[in-house]
Parts: C-alpha cells; sequence; structure tokens
C-alpha cells in the first residue's frame, strides 16, 4: 500500500497541466511539508504531509493534501474552488485507506443541487460514468443527512477492501472523473449577474464552512501534529474562502450558526 495514491496525484497534476494555465497557490508558511513519528518499536511509522497549491483562470484553488504513513495510513484529499464569477461545482475526491480498508469519494459536488437547471448543466455530463463504474465501486453506505446536500446524484461512493481494486478501477474513476470536470472548466462563461454572483458565493461559503467544520480528518492532523498546526491548516489553506474574502473568524462563526 506504500504511496498508494501518487500515481493518482501524478495524474491530476498531469491533466491539470495539460488542459490549464497554471499558477502556484500560495501555501502558507509551515504546511508544505510536516513530518511526524507515531507509534512505538516495531509499528513505528513516519506520517509525511504534503501539500500542493495551484490556481487557473476559472478557478480559486487547487488543492491537494498528501498523507503518506507507509502501510497503516494512506491519504490523499483533492478539491479545486472555482472562481466566484462561475457556478461550476467543486471537484472533490478524498481517498484514504486504513489497515481495515479503503474509503473513497469522487465528486462533482453542487453549488444548487436542488435546482432541476443546475443538475441538468452539471450532474447529468458525468451521469454515463457513474453509471459505468458504479457496478464495479458498489455504494458504500449511509453518510449524514447534513452532507447530502452538498453532493450529486452522480456521487461515487465505495468502500473497497482490496488494494488492487483501488489501483485499477477507482484510479479510473478518478481518471474519468477529473478529465469530465475538466471539459466543463473549458466550456464555463463567467457570471455577469450581481444577484446571481452572489448566490455562487453565499452557496461556496456554506460548502467551505461545512466542510471546514467536519473535516473528518481533524482528529488525525491532531494526533500527528497538534491542534494549532491543525486548525491553522484546516482555515488557513484546505478551505480558505473566508480568509480570502477577509472575513473574520467570529463573522464566519456567526454566518454558521
Amino acid at each position: 500500500m506504500m504511496n498508494l495514491y501518487q500515481p493518482f496525484l501524478d495524474e491530476a497534476i498531469a491533466q491539470l497541466s495539460a488542459r490549464l494555465k497554471l499558477e502556484p497557490y500560495p501555501i502558507p508558511e509551515g504546511f508544505g511539508k510536516k513530518v511526524a513519528t507515531v507509534g512505538k518499536g516495531k509499528k513505528q511509522e513516519v506520517v509525511v504531509t504534503t501539500s500542493y497549491g495551484f490556481a487557473a483562470p476559472k478557478l480559486r484553488q487547487i488543492r491537494a493534501a498528501h498523507v503518506q504513513g507507509g502501510e497503516s495510513l494512506q491519504v490523499l484529499n483533492l478539491v479545486i474552488f472555482p472562481q466566484l464569477n462561475y457556478d461550476l461545482p467543486f471537484f472533490g475526491a478524498d481517498l484514504v485507506s486504513l489497515p481495515g480498508g479503503h474509503l473513497i469519494a469522487l465528486d462533482m459536488q453542487p453549488l444548487f443541487r436542488d435546482d432541476p437547471s443546475y443538475r441538468a448543466k452539471y450532474t447529468e455530463p458525468i451521469w454515463g460514468i457513474y453509471e459505468r463504474h458504479k457496478p464495479h465501486l458498489p455504494w458504500g453506505g449511509d453518510f449524514p443527512a447534513e452532507a447530502q446536500p452538498f453532493f450529486s446524484p452522480a456521487f461515487l461512493w465505495t468502500r473497497p477492501k482490496k488494494t488492487e481494486v483501488v489501483q485499477t478501477r477507482v484510479f479510473e474513476a478518478f481518471k474519468e472523473y477529473l478529465a469530465a470536470y475538466l471539459e466543463l472548466v473549458e466550456g464555463a462563461q463567467p457570471v455577469s449577474d450581481r444577484e446571481q454572483r452572489e448566490r455562487i458565493k453565499q452557496a461556496q461559503l456554506r460548502y467551505l464552512r461545512y466542510r471546514a467544520e467536519k473535516d473528518p480528518a481533524r482528529g488525525m492532523f491532531t494526533r500527528f501534529y497538534g491542534a494549532e498546526w491543525t486548525e491553522e491548516y484546516i482555515h488557513g489553506f484546505l478551505f480558505d474562502l473566508e480568509r480570502f474574502l477577509g472575513i473574520s473568524q467570529r463573522e464566519g462563526a456567526i454566518a454558521n450558526g
């Protein structure tokens, strides 16, 4: 299982570089690479978390967190955040491997899930990909009701037991979802209507606040690197829209209820 998700990361960077005009996205000091030693004796492992950040003309932030913890832990989290004047969905890939199996989530996460026209525009184009992979990557089971508005009907959520399935079936699905997303990006037109742009901003903020609050990696990162580093990593890099917009933590907490 060592370096299981390096081919996924390499594939993502290759696709992004080939189809977009990439620029570096700033990674705050102390987050580019972080190392911790966990466990004792023969069970001791070195955990390395490496961060990657890019931007493109229609995409505000493309960022990845790659966690390599030997045979016991492999994680790749890749999320793409569009610029606020595009109604594009987010691209999200959460790939987690633990000794007991794998947790795989792939989606184009919608801004307006219940809007039929939005669904037709951004979910239907990937429906064929979803249907093709679903028989080989069966549904992974229930997930929280509060999370459901942030996922599309083409959400590929699966728990394969075998690493070989990740290396083959999941890898193919990952490549196809990302390629389809980049096609949507290439065809996207900017939104000029002020009211619609405000709806887009608020939808992005809802998503970012939910993800930052409920980030399942919080406990893992806190255990490895401490609470202070973890909170700053989550709010200052992984989900940084409030910082980007200059919204204070207090304002964000009030807006989040």
